[in-house]
Parts: C-alpha cells; sequence; structure tokens
C-alpha cells in the first residue's frame, strides 16, 4: 500500500503533479467527483462537479468507471454505491469525512420514535417517514420498507406535497429547517408544525400535539447553515440598499423569510449566474461554494451572507494528500477506503430513492 503520511511531506505543486500523473494514468476507468462544497485545491481535479445525488446519478452513467473516488462525504459516496452498477466500487479518500446533520438521526433512534408515535396513533397508515438526501443509508431503507421516500434540497416542497397525498402526516428527518420552509412553503401553517426531539420521552411532545401536526420535524440541523442568523441579512441590507440575498433552505424559518430567494446549490449558482452584469448579491451556504461564484463573476458584486467564516469542517477533511493517496493506491492495485452498503439495505434505499424520481 502507498503509505499517506509521507505525502503531507510535498509541496502543492509536487502534489498536483503526482495527482494529473495518477488521474492520467488511470484514464476512463476512475472518475473523479466532486461537491461543491469541497475545498478548491481538490474540486479542480473531479471530473463531474455538482450535488450529492446529481454526482452519484452521473457516475452510474459512466459504466466505463470500475472506480468511483468521492470527494465529499459519508453518506454522498453511500448514495453513489447504492445507485452504481454492481462491477462499479465507490471510494471516500478520508473515512472521517462525515455529516453532523446526517449524524444526528440514526436508524436506533429513528425506530424509537416510530414506536412511540405508534402509541398514539397508527403510524404505518398515518404517517409518512422522509428523510433527506443528508442522511445514512440505513434510514433511506427504513422510508424505502415504510413507504417513505426520499428528498433532497430542490424538491423537497414537491415531495411533502405528494407525501401528504399519500397520508395525513410526514416524519420528516434529519433536518427541521429544510423541512420547515419547505412545508411553509406549501401554505402550511407553523403551528400545523411539531419538533420531535429525540433526547427527550416521546420527542418532547403531547399527543395533542402530534395529532394537531401535519409535519413532524426532527431535532438535527446543518453546523454550517445554521450559522446564518436574520440580524446578517439586515445589516447586509443596511450596508447595501441594492442587495439581493439568496440562502439554501437549510437556514432557518427566519432567515429564509428574509431572504429574496431560497435554493439549493444548483438553484444559487443558476440564479447568480444568469443575474445581470453589476448585481448585488450575499449568498448563505458554505463558503467554498460562495467564493468560487465570486472568482467566476468579478462583474458581480458577491458577499457571504455571514461575517464569519462557515465551511463544511469534515468535508474538509479531503485534501490533496488524500486523494494521491487513493489514486496512487488504485495504480497499485489496491481500492482503499471503500464504501459499501449492504445489498438488502441497499435494495430498499433504492426503492425509497426510485420512489422520490417518480414523484418529484
Amino acid at each position: 500500500m502507498v503509505p499517506l503520511d509521507p505525502l503531507y511531506d510535498l509541496t502543492d505543486a509536487e502534489l498536483t503533479q503526482r495527482i494529473a500523473l495518477a488521474k492520467q494514468q488511470l484514464g476512463p476507468s476512475c472518475v473523479i467527483l466532486g461537491h461543491h462544497y469541497q475545498r478548491e485545491e481538490v474540486y479542480r481535479f473531479a471530473d463531474l462537479t455538482g450535488d450529492s445525488l446529481k454526482l452519484a446519478r452521473l457516475a452510474s452513467q459512466r459504466p466505463e468507471a470500475r472506480y468511483i473516488v468521492f470527494c465529499g462525504v459519508h453518506f454522498m459516496a453511500e448514495v453513489a454505491d447504492i445507485l452504481s452498477a454492481p462491477h462499479q466500487i465507490t471510494l471516500l479518500p478520508d473515512l472521517a469525512a462525515g455529516c453532523s446533520m446526517a449524524d444526528m438521526a440514526d436508524l436506533i433512534a429513528v425506530e424509537q420514535a416510530w414506536q412511540s408515535l405508534g402509541q398514539w396513533l397508527d403510524a404505518d397508515h398515518l404517517i409518512t417517514p422522509i428523510t433527506y438526501v443528508n442522511s445514512s443509508a440505513d434510514l433511506k431503507a427504513f422510508c424505502g420498507s415504510h413507504q417513505g421516500t426520499v428528498c433532497t434540497s430542490s424538491n423537497a416542497g414537491s415531495i411533502l406535497r405528494w407525501a401528504l397525498s399519500q397520508r395525513p402526516k410526514v416524519l420528516f428527518f434529519p433536518d427541521q429547517h429544510l423541512g420547515r420552509n419547505s412545508a411553509a412553503s406549501l401554505g402550511i401553517p407553523l403551528d400545523q408544525m411539531a419538533l420531535w426531539d429525540p433526547a427527550l420521552p416521546f420527542g418532547g411532545l403531547t399527543p395533542e400535539a402530534v395529532e394537531r401536526a401535519r409535519i413532524i420535524l426532527w431535532n438535527g440541523y446543518c453546523s454550517v447553515h445554521q450559522m446564518f442568523q436574520p440580524q446578517h441579512v439586515d445589516q447586509l441590507r443596511q450596508q447595501m440598499a441594492d442587495i439581493q440575498v439568496i440562502v439554501h433552505p437549510e437556514c432557518s424559518y427566519e432567515v429564509c423569510q428574509k431572504a429574496d430567494y431560497l435554493g439549493s446549490t444548483e438553484e444559487i449558482q443558476r440564479v447568480v449566474r444568469a443575474a445581470p452584469a453589476g448585481s448585488c448579491w450575499a449568498i448563505g451556504t458554505e463558503l467554498n461554494l460562495v467564493n468560487r461564484l465570486k472568482n467566476e463573476m468579478p462583474d458581480k458584486s458577491i458577499h457571504f451572507l455571514c461575517p464569519t467564516v462557515c465551511m463544511c469542517a469534515t468535508m474538509f477533511r479531503i485534501d490533496m494528500q488524500h486523494l494521491c493517496w487513493t489514486l496512487e493506491n488504485l495504480l497499485q492495485g489496491e481500492a482503499v477506503n471503500i464504501i459499501q452498503v449492504p445489498q438488502r439495505e441497499a435494495a430498499l434505499a433504492r426503492v425509497a430513492l426510485e420512489r422520490m424520481l417518480q414523484n418529484s
């Protein structure tokens, strides 16, 4: 096996040369995926870029690629493994690249919540479980086995609409903010949403609160988007009267209500790129994406919504050294950090993902 530690003694120029050479030698047998939040020095080596689901689907359309190297976080690599062909192998350069939001809902806690809700109502016939794609494979499998589905930040509204046409209630996890903002966009009032706290008995709710709620939200959030505050929007509007604010729907309800636009990572890029030269924007999402847009469009005034640095610390763990190590080991005939979802779990998760694709 190619050792990792010595790679940290190399300069960026040396690493760049070795990664480029490894890519050339591996050719089409390896495809590198780069999420929008990935650090720039790694992102530039990606063959395909995008959000997590888009990347997984694109990689599955590259049958010649035996190896899928996902420069993202763990749940993204799981989705790539679920959607890819049996002969394809998905690798995550650093197994410590996880997602704090995804970790806020685990299978044991969700199953306990489902059982608790079942003591008050017929959960299997009255509640549709929806998991955000930013979740572990076993939660996607849970939804697949309970007539539920998956959503992304771009289709959460349409998926909620579909779910409510099937059953009167939804259990939405792990991101409370995406669930709340998406439900509000459908005209569902806040008093018909309840927050389930898995750390409290019965989620900290009463039977009356659950009976009243159409949307039961999980007490989870993105550590990056949680940093954006309503006063940040107010301060920038005071400084620049013509500024337009676009934020990711993982931001809080209060921030989203003050914004001019809500959008997924793909939508944020589309809106800002389509804006006229000279326009002024404040963007509420991860810093690497905002800086990339700022550098791409110097004819526009682009600002980061938060006055402090907000980066995805776990995705940041994937650096040039880990990417180089992964590729050079492949050249030696050894695949490292393989992400492989158990077959039964993958099959149920695929059911939930296909249900999403059919109804969004």
